[in-house]
């Protein structure tokens, strides 16, 4: 995730070369998928949500600041699909297990279900409190580059991220989930 790189890219894009945006695509796709997944609780709709986050990132490439990340510039975009999605529809369902153990070749039993409480548990927290425990945990930002990609001050990131995560040990014990 090299700024420049990602500058030169978007230059070579606004200046007619699509292709540039390949390696952006490759780059971020991912980190922006699972993000969704999480988010959304949904494969299918994280799909449409990283898609539609990229066409609409290229659309506006003209309104990228060269002097932020472009992670964080897309990663904006992406909350916005996915909350235009929860929008629509509540979530009410926790990640099916075969998506919460996708991580690994690994079946066993207990981590699958330890996975699928978790994604419920994310699921139940406030937005604000998953969005900073997605970012840290599951896409591993510093709270600098959180603080970037949520407009906020790092001091804000702390707070949220501290009470994210005791509201999440809390919903996991209650559970008996270690």
């Amino acid at each position: 995730m090299v700024s420049e790189d990602d500058n030169e890219l978007v230059a070579r894009c606004l200046a007619g070369q699509s292709a540039a945006f390949e390696p952006i695509v490759a780059r971020y796709q991912r980190p922006l998928f699972n993000l969704a997944v999480r988010m959304l609780g949904n494969y299918d709709a994280a799909v449409d949500a990283t898609q539609n986050a990229f066409i609409k990132a290229y659309q506006h490439l003209d309104t990228f600041d060269s002097t932020k990340r472009f992670f964080s510039w897309i990663y904006r975009i992406l909350k916005n699909e996915c909350l235009n999605t929860l929008r629509d529809r509540r979530l009410s369902e926790p990640l099916p297990l075969h998506l919460a153990a996708a991580g690994g070749p690994d079946n066993d039993f207990e981590r699958r279900e330890r996975r699928a409480a978790v994604q419920t548990a994310l699921g139940e927290l406030t937005e604000e409190h998953r969005e900073v425990i997605l970012l840290r945990h599951f896409t591993e930002m510093s709270y600098e580059e959180i603080a970037s990609a949520l407009d906020i001050p790092v001091k804000t990131v702390r707070a949220r991220l501290y009470t994210a995560r005791r509201r999440l040990a809390a919903l996991l014990s209650s559970r008996n989930v270690s």
